[in-house]
């Protein structure tokens, strides 16, 4: 994963140096040892219009970097639409502003701003994923699992997937809404995380199947294995691979571990459709909302990066502002 440090005194003067001498930025990147965004983003600190001058670039860097008030209130301000628009993390915001080479703001100081503004009567800390709600035992809500046809456990899955070095590995599992309705079939990919998010007409295995065909369809030349939770919705499981190609496996009966990413994702997707949620009043424009917003969040498993990064790469990328 690439180092997204700080730029030195000594790397602003050979910026200013090779640049007054004609240097291209391609150039000057390669002697500083960055990328050369990291060179055009510098040489444009003091305007297009300005000739670039080192000292006063690193001072202003210093500056930026101090941690002053008034630089704080403007990252708490960054910090805060990012939180409400995208739902990101304290983490993820602080890492992204690093990146974007907005200052530096320690998630923990985002996270003392959440609790002010919370002590204020500010609603900032319900745009997070977790409310300190109680945890609850559900082992007398199991429901009693069967094994299905053809199945293979995932004691038979290759050990290329457990090592998350390819693309092309997908855990899979439903979301359920309101008892008896609509549920959302959510799809994530091992290596990238990269999560796809299917409404189904219920929790029928023709409904849920249709729904996974239907998502991964246009992907199918990125899925190697499927892993399922083990439940009946996914008895058409052999079909599936036969059409998409791709070998099936099952996590036992009440080892969620087994798809960790999986029971992750749907904590992060029960952020916007809450247990109960009667999902016939959701449309597809509203799952595909959500599935953007998980996809392009940095993570930090991912050094920040965001999932859409690593499975969708492009040849020359820019991280959105």
């Amino acid at each position: 994963m690439p180092n997204y440090s700080r730029l030195t005194r000594e790397q602003r003067y050979t910026i200013e140096a090779m640049n007054r001498n004609g240097a291209n930025q391609n150039e000057i990147a390669t002697a500083i040892g960055k990328h050369p965004s990291t060179v055009s983003r510098e040489l444009g600190r003091l305007g297009r219009d300005t000739a670039y001058c080192f000292a006063a670039a690193h001072r202003h860097a210093e500056e930026r970097w101090s941690g002053g008030k008034c630089a704080d209130q403007t990252l708490l301000a960054l910090a805060e639409t990012r939180i409400r628009d995208e739902q990101w993390s304290p983490q993820q915001v602080s890492a992204w502003l690093v990146r974007q080479d907005h200052g530096r703001l320690s998630h923990e100081t985002i996270y003392q701003h959440v609790y002010r503004d919370k002590a204020a009567g500010g609603d900032l800390h319900t745009h997070l994923r977790h409310r300190y709600k109680p945890y609850r035992k559900r082992g007398s809500e199991r429901e009693r699992r069967g094994r299905l046809k053809d199945q293979v456990m995932i004691d038979d899955r290759p050990a290329v997937v457990d090592e998350r070095s390819r693309i092309g590995d997908w855990e899979m599992d439903t979301v359920i809404g309101k008892v008896g309705g609509p549920v959302l079939v959510t799809m994530v990919e091992r290596f990238s995380r990269f999560t796809l998010i299917a409404l189904a007409a219920s929790k029928d295995a023709t409904a849920v199947g249709t729904a996974i065909l239907e998502a991964m369809g246009p992907q199918r030349d990125k899925v190697l294995t499927t892993t399922y939770d083990n439940g009946k919705e996914f008895a058409l499981h052999k079909l599936l691979g036969d059409i998409l190609q791709a070998d099936a496996y099952f996590a036992h009966p009440y080892h969620s571990w087994e798809r960790g990413l999986n029971e992750n994702t749907n904590g992060l997707i029960r952020q916007y459709f809450p247990k109960g949620m009667d999902f016939t009043k959701v449309t597809h424009a509203e799952i595909a909302a959500v599935e953007l917003k998980l996809n392009r969040r940095p993570r930090k498993c991912l050094d920040y990066q965001t999932p859409n990064d690593i499975f969708n790469p492009l040849p020359t990328r820019a991280l959105a502002a």
